[in-house]
């Protein structure tokens, strides 16, 4: 395909440089919403007395036709076009005539890839919020079925404290509703200004209403500064950041999986649909998507890397150096989706082993703050209380049980203050159950939690 700037040269341009500057075999993906914003912007024209109402029939019949033939098959992307914006001008040119030429009047392709970028990365952003809402309602489901599986948690990857199974899933719920928040916010500011009419930098000296435009697409109002509307792609940068935040939950969550379901915890067993095998040891059941999860983060966080380094040092207005972000930002896109996409249903699937749970959380001296709580309420102090349970630890270590296989006069060795209660006190499901302050892991704190997340993703 011609160039649409062919006049200025005198020369064809090198067959390399048109590769090179060629953004087709990724730019071709915004093919509708550049279509979208060709119908609204000849709309604009039209209503403004600067094409004739003909000029607007004719374009929006040749881009709808456009379209109809993309879905059918009919019309294949040219992969020789410079850009999409070039590819559906001329196709739309061949098909309409001299009206066609006629679309591209008060427009640059520098607002319109800007706008194009914006249509895109919205539409994709409201399948992204639905995959993080279904992520998210999964582990609401799976942490309601195990609201009551006692297990250790942890700090520094050492048993710490008892919690439930459905607590500790919950705590991703909430993070993942704070992604959900990042991106709809980011999605927000998006939608604040639209680029279109600020031409390739200054505007023009065509009587646009940049208000119409705006309106008819979404956006509250028209970008304020037509230097700002096609030199920023801040946008992109906070919606990448937004998706690397999420992506980094997602890791962390894999790396959780990934230790739960080895047979050093068996915490988990991951459904064989969302697992694959050695091809020498025929014993193994490898939890594969939680790995790439994990090693896919990176990637995203290539991306946003990209994007801020791109920007950095490009001064005003546009540089061809913004060509750069599609890739970065649609690779987020494409790699945020496909690991939600897959990591719902291996959780949806994925069977709880309470009783191995509650075995690491018996052996964990996990209730050791529990007895050292007991010794407090009985009217010791508490670092005298933490002394006296960290002796009880050791000794326990030393001879091989645990706190609750202790007799009562072993108990009375340490303290006098200890009574029969102590074994309620230390008990790991009433340890669980007394957690009582706001937030915690008792089974009506993790279902009042549920709650709250539904009613928020219902909002």
């Amino acid at each position: 395909m011609p160039q649409l700037w062919q006049g200025r040269a005198s020369k064809a341009v090198d067959s390399r440089v048109n590769d090179f500057n060629s953004s087709i075999r990724f730019d071709a993906r915004m093919i509708e919403q550049d279509i979208r914003g060709s119908l609204v912007h000849s709309a604009m024209l039209g209503a403004q007395g600067i094409i004739s109402a003909q000029d607007v029939e004719d374009i929006h019949k040749g881009l709808h036709s456009i379209l109809d033939d993309l879905h059918s098959g009919a019309l294949e992307i040219d992969p020789t076009a410079e850009d999409v914006h070039t590819f559906v001008e001329q196709t739309l040119t061949a098909r309409v005539g001299d009206a066609g030429k006629r679309l591209h009047t008060g427009r640059s392709r520098n607002d319109q890839v800007a706008l194009d970028i914006r249509l895109y990365l919205r539409d994709a952003a409201a399948t992204l919020q639905k995959e993080i809402k279904d992520l998210i309602d999964a582990i609401c489901t799976k942490a309601e079925e195990s609201a009551g599986y006692v297990m250790p948690g942890y700090t520094h990857l050492q048993r710490a404290q008892p919690v439930s199974f459905g607590h500790q899933l919950m705590a991703y719920a909430w993070m993942l509703l704070r992604d959900l928040g990042r991106m709809q916010d980011a999605v927000r500011r998006m939608d604040a200004e639209c680029p279109l009419g600020s031409g390739a930098l200054a505007g023009t000296t065509y009587p646009l209403d940049r208000f119409y435009t705006a309106r008819e697409l979404g956006f509250a109002a028209p970008c304020h500064n037509s230097i700002d509307g096609v030199s920023d792609r801040d946008f992109c940068i906070e919606l990448c950041a937004a998706m690397a935040t999420c992506m980094m939950h997602l890791s962390r969550l894999s790396e959780e999986v990934i230790l739960w379901c080895s047979w050093e915890f068996r915490f988990v067993e991951l459904d064989d649909a969302f697992t694959t095998g050695s091809s020498i040891m025929p014993q193994k059941k490898n939890p594969d998507v939680t790995e790439l999860i994990r090693g896919k983060t990176g990637r995203v966080y290539g991306d946003l890397n990209t994007l801020l380094v791109m920007m950095k040092g490009i001064p005003l207005a546009y540089d061809k150096d913004m060509q750069e972000d599609k890739e970065a930002i649609f690779d987020a896109v494409d790699t945020l989706d496909l690991c939600l996409r897959t990591l719902t249903p291996m959780l949806a699937t994925m069977t709880p082993r309470p009783e191995n749970m509650r075995k690491a959380a018996a052996h964990g001296f996990i209730n050791a703050t529990d007895c050292a709580d007991y010794l407090t309420k009985k009217g010791m102090p508490f670092r005298d209380a933490y002394k006296c349970t960290g002796t009880m630890v050791a000794a326990c270590i030393r001879e091989g049980k645990t706190l609750e296989e202790m007799s009562l006069e072993e108990f009375r060795r340490y303290s006098p203050l200890f009574d029969r209660d102590i074994y309620e006190a230390i008990d790991l499901t009433r340890c669980c159950e007394g957690r009582t302050s706001y937030g915690g892991p008792t089974k009506a704190s993790v279902l009042s939690q549920i709650a709250d997340v539904r009613a928020a993703l219902a909002q």
